[in-house]
């Protein structure tokens, strides 16, 4: 079973985490406070469903720098930003680096906790597809160097009987390829492995 997501909170201003604890708490959200970036590295969280809430000027590592090694790591949430200093160039700055909201201090309320359960239901798609592609690399790891072959060739768009006179094997012989690339793959058509290909990078 999954998870619940939480909020994780990275302020270094005391008062304000506590409030935003109240907030999320009387909407029945599970929350863990952080007063620094270093803290929250620290306890190993990130790969944890849910999305955090980053206070950009902190003492020690800022929000700004935290992103920056957030952005080089395989897992990681998706950050709603907080700041009372929001400048244009900033926030240009933490769109590059992937922030998915940027709201200015004190919050609404209610526009805050929109942006939360948009940014738990951005991390939900992003965890489906990153487990879709494992799936599919495990999967594919299965295929026997002709099959790979094989499936290369198919994707290139290379019609059959140019795939089989190219590998010296009869029409009958590439079927079977195909149909053990199928079956061993856990798709329904050629059209749906293809797709599956482009979509997780392996063309």
């Amino acid at each position: 079973m999954t998870a619940a997501p939480k909020v994780f909170i990275v302020d270094d201003d005391h008062d304000i985490r506590l409030a935003l604890q109240r907030l999320f708490a009387a909407a029945g959200l599970t929350v863990e406070l952080f007063a620094s970036a270093e803290q929250y590295l620290a306890t190993g969280c990130t790969s944890a469903p849910g999305c955090l809430l980053l206070d950009v000027r902190m003492p020690g590592m800022g929000g700004m720098q935290l992103l920056e090694v957030l952005k080089n790591s395989d897992e990681h949430h998706p950050v709603i930003l907080l700041t009372a200093h929001g400048d244009i160039p900033m926030v240009l700055r933490a769109l590059k680096a992937g922030v998915l909201d940027f709201i200015e201090k004190p919050p609404n309320h209610q526009v805050l906790l929109d942006a939360v359960y948009k940014a738990f239901a951005f991390d939900r798609e992003m965890r489906a597809k990153a487990v879709a592609k494992r799936q599919f690399l495990t999967a594919l790891a299965t295929l026997t160097p002709r099959e790979r072959e094989v499936l290369g060739r198919i994707v290139d768009g290379v019609p059959n009987k140019v795939i089989a006179s190219e590998l010296g094997i009869s029409a009958r012989t590439l079927e079977k390829h195909r149909e053990h690339i199928i079956q061993k793959m856990h798709v329904r058509s050629l059209a749906e492995l293809i797709h599956g290909m482009v979509q997780h990078g392996q063309h």
